[in-house]
């Protein structure tokens, strides 16, 4: 059992995080499939709030590369894209700092008592190369994380997370003290599929555009204060219903 455990968030990575930037997935796209950088075409509805495996599936389907070579070059892109991200380490860590507030919204969570992991549709070696270098990574257990790596549809990622929790701490997950914090719109559908409780920050989508989605919280952007009182309204709200 957790001690002292009030609840458990789960953090998408890129947008919520650090920003957002396709130039690995471009790179190692690129190197897996014997193209030149210039000549990988994102498909503009699939590569937000998917997982890494869809995005690089449609991406070189896109680029001119058959579906049967596509899907056969998927061992290869994990390789080429931990290559290309530990050769572009400075490069990551000037261009995607972590986002103001995020690293003391983590340590204020975790001093609050909530633990805190991942969910996200980047590759595990990915996801855990970007929170290294953006030196988010202390507060948070991946061992209990769900990645692009784990299943290539992210509705199946929160199943994933409630396993290895269950696992790890020996009690289910309770989805009413479960709140996924993301920035997207498909954040917010798979913490709906899962039964979960999401709040979105306005980091790249208007607020606007997110209340279309019914989050049950919107922030502006990662104040510590401001999260932990969301994430608790949200808890107390549904044990007092």
């Amino acid at each position: 059992m957790v001690a002292a455990y009030k609840g458990l968030v789960i953090w998408d990575v890129d947008g919520t995080l650090i920003p957002a930037d396709l130039r690995w997935l471009r790179r190692a796209v690129a190197r897996t499939y014997g193209l030149e950088e210039s000549e990988v075409v994102f498909p503009p509805a699939r590569v937000h709030g998917y997982t890494d495996e869809s995005i690089v599936i449609d991406t070189a389907i896109a680029s001119g590369i058959s579906a049967a070579l596509a899907e056969s070059g998927l061992e290869r892109f994990s390789v080429e894209l931990a290559d290309v991200m530990s050769r572009g380490e400075d490069e990551l860590a000037r261009d995607q700092p972590a986002y103001p507030g995020a690293a003391d919204t983590i340590a204020a969570l975790a001093e609050s008592g909530f633990v805190q992991t991942a969910l996200t549709g980047n590759l595990r070696v990915a996801a855990e190369f970007k929170l290294r270098v953006a030196g988010l990574d202390s507060h948070l257990d991946l061992n209990i994380g769900g990645f692009g790596s784990d299943a290539r549809d992210r509705f199946e990622l929160p199943a994933v997370v409630s396993g290895r929790f269950s696992e790890k701490y020996g009690e289910a997950v309770d989805p009413t003290r479960t709140i996924i914090i993301g920035d997207a719109p498909n954040d917010i559908a798979t913490a709906r599929h899962a039964g979960f409780r999401v709040i979105a920050v306005t980091h790249r989508v208007t607020r606007a555009e997110l209340s279309q989605h019914s989050p049950d919280s919107i922030i502006d952007w990662l104040d510590p204060d401001t999260t932990v009182q969301a994430i608790e309204s949200i808890i107390g709200t549904i044990s007092r219903d």
